[in-house]
């Protein structure tokens, strides 16, 4: 009977089988659960979903003044308030909350939302309920202090308003399609500049040039009207 059993436990495994590594252990304890609890294999699959790591940092950016309306603001999850009513919806149940209390945190039908005032501006920046909140704040006092040296310390309605184009600016050189890619407010301030700089020069070259090309019209309708002078005076 021993002798049997013995010859049973190695014909499951060949005595010759290299031992198996731990990649492949895994792999193969994965396939024995979804063959023997495919409930518990898919709730696993999830939980590892969920901790992979990801860019797509923030969901959303807007400046509401100090009634709740909106004066700039951008989602980057589409599917987060796809239409323009839903979006203003939430502004306006995040305004709410927010506009009298003294934190800098809140949360909201399952978004991190971390906010600033000044004056009669509300700046937000909305993440994900599982997102780091001191990323997030990065992120706002980043776009809060660019957007001051933009305004040139009036951090105010009428004056945003007045540099609406150098505001946009700021905040696509921080978020991009909800990636985070600059925290520098300095860095932000020299990569606006530079763009500005940019836009100026090419709106000069296009102004000197419709000049030029006016000068060069006028130059030939002056030579044209000399010689029609002189063929009637002959």
């Amino acid at each position: 009977m021993a002798e049997y059993v013995t010859q049973f436990r190695g014909a499951s495994r060949p005595a010759d089988d290299p031992p198996t590594s731990e990649s492949e252990g895994l792999a193969r304890s994965t396939r024995m659960t979804a063959q023997t609890c495919p409930r518990q294999h898919q709730r696993t699959t999830m939980e590892i979903a969920s901790l992979e790591p990801s860019l797509y940092t923030v969901k959303a950016i807007f400046i509401l003044d100090n009634d709740g309306n909106r004066l700039l603001s951008k989602y980057y999850d589409t599917e987060l308030y796809p239409s323009m009513k839903e979006q203003k919806n939430f502004e306006k149940n995040v305004f709410n909350k927010t506009h009298k209390a003294d934190n800098e945190i809140s949360f909201l039908e399952g978004m991190t939302i971390v906010y600033k005032s000044s004056i009669d501006l509300f700046f937000y920046v909305v993440g994900s309920a599982q997102e780091n909140e001191l990323m997030l704040m990065a992120v706002l006092n980043c776009l809060f202090e660019s957007v001051s040296q933009v305004l040139r310390k009036n951090v105010e309605k009428r004056c945003l308003l007045d540099n609406m184009d150098g505001v946009f600016l700021v905040v696509d050189e921080i978020i991009d399609g909800g990636v985070i890619l600059e925290s520098d407010p300095q860095q932000v301030i020299q990569k606006v500049n530079y763009r500005a700089d940019e836009s100026s020069l090419s709106e000069q070259s296009v102004a000197q040039h419709i000049t030029d090309k006016l000068a060069i019209t006028s130059n030939i309708m002056q030579s044209a009207k000399e010689q029609i002078k002189w063929s009637i005076l002959k």
